[in-house]
């Protein structure tokens, strides 16, 4: 069976489990949380590079075909899907390799007010007061500004996300790139997923958006943060005050540039 492969990507904490739950309704799709291939392709892609002796004996339709070969063996059979989404925030720095190896394939990035994102990260925090999460590599110090910092910074778990997003938004691949809106998405599912269906040229399929199923309590517990992937069963919005203090929640409350028709000279699509 030839496979039809999307990519899932974007900020975290906004709604990319969500997303893959509601789309595993359908039972030509396969859809989950984040999961190795974001790794294990750029593992590959250094150890096929120069820096392997025997690099000179690998050419490009190699590397090409290896590379897509991961994909291919990876969701073998068993997976049974005529359409398969793959999720890890990495996609969005691979825009032009996923395109060499999947030209009809689209990349998905959930998007939300980052200063919701940070909140949503601390309440996790909070709630599991006597696990500590591997999100802060297990440290039990620090402030709520120190893990603010820690999450915004280049190399942390918002800041490298929103700045593959840009990478992603201002690049040259944008045709195959639509924003989805984790706003849209839990107000109004049934437009945001008819987007998603529009945006990826299939069909669209009956969806329950008050009998969403999708479970990983186990990977959550190990990495020490129980909920990191919970799904409601029913999708809608829920109004709640911030636990941020007011200075942290102002600091990221401009950050959201995909809001902006003028920061958007290549016409993404936001929906």
């Amino acid at each position: 069976m030839e496979r039809r492969f999307h990519f899932i990507s974007g900020l975290p904490r906004s709604g990319s489990t969500l997303l893959a739950a509601i789309l595993s309704q359908n039972p030509r799709f396969h859809a989950g949380m984040s999961g190795p291939m974001g790794g294990a392709f750029g593992t590959m892609l250094g150890e096929l590079s120069g820096r392997n002796e025997y690099s000179v004996f690998v050419t490009d339709e190699q590397r090409r075909r290896m590379l897509k070969g991961m994909f291919d063996h990876y969701y073998g059979p068993e997976y049974g899907a005529e359409v398969v989404f793959d999720t890890n925030r990495v996609w969005c720095t691979r825009m032009h390799q996923l395109k060499e190896l999947f030209p009809q394939g689209k990349v998905i990035a959930c998007v939300r007010h980052v200063s919701w994102i940070i909140d949503s990260i601390e309440q996790l925090v909070r709630k599991n007061t006597f696990q500590p999460s591997s999100i802060f590599n297990y440290q039990t110090g620090g402030t709520v500004y120190s893990r603010a910092e820690g999450l915004a910074n280049g190399e942390g778990m918002v800041g490298f996300a929103y700045n593959a997003l840009k990478e992603a938004f201002y690049g040259h691949d944008t045709a195959n790139l639509m924003l989805l809106r984790y706003e849209t998405l839990v107000s109004n599912p049934a437009h945001a997923i008819a987007a998603v269906y529009d945006f990826i040229g299939e069909t669209p399929c009956a969806h329950d958006f008050e009998n969403i199923s999708y479970q990983a309590d186990e990977f959550d517990l190990r990495a020490g943060t129980p909920g990191l992937h919970t799904v409601r069963k029913k999708v809608e919005a829920r109004e709640r005050s911030s636990v941020l203090p007011p200075d942290v929640f102002r600091r990221f409350e401009n950050d959201m540039f995909w809001l902006d028709p003028a920061l958007n000279p290549r016409g993404v699509r936001v929906v």
